[in-house]
């Protein structure tokens, strides 16, 4: 790549992942701000972030969104209300996805379909 400050790691913007689960809801991820010599930084803020899978016809579809809370207790109090509302979310993507499909069904004699022909009868 040419661009070599797009591939390099921030050493100043890193963070510790720790994962939390229930075993039938889903699970917490706590992003712990650290130094680069790996030590807590506490001028940043830890930040939760909830991951779940709904299913639906087309398959399981994750969902991922951020938690409030400053303890992994208090992300997981949150985690009913935000996967509800990613679930929504969802929702109105795959309708969105699905109306803008069904507008690309092409109809036989409404152009473009010559099958490669010049158009002209002889």
């Amino acid at each position: 790549m040419s661009d070599e400050n797009n591939t390099a790691m921030d050493p100043h913007g890193l963070f510790r992942e720790e994962n939390y689960t229930d075993q039938k809801m889903g699970a917490i991820r706590k992003l712990t701000p650290v130094k680069a010599d790996g030590s807590d930084d506490p001028e940043r803020q830890i930040s939760f972030f909830g991951s779940a899978q709904v299913m639906t016809p087309m398959g399981a579809i994750p969902l991922n969104f951020e938690l409030a809370g400053s303890t992994v207790g208090e992300a997981a109090e949150d985690f009913a209300a935000k996967a509800q509302v990613a679930v929504e979310e969802a929702g109105r993507e795959i309708e969105k996805m699905r109306r803008e499909q069904a507008s690309q069904i092409v109809v036989p004699g409404q152009g473009g379909g010559n099958m490669g022909g010049s158009g002209i009868i002889t």
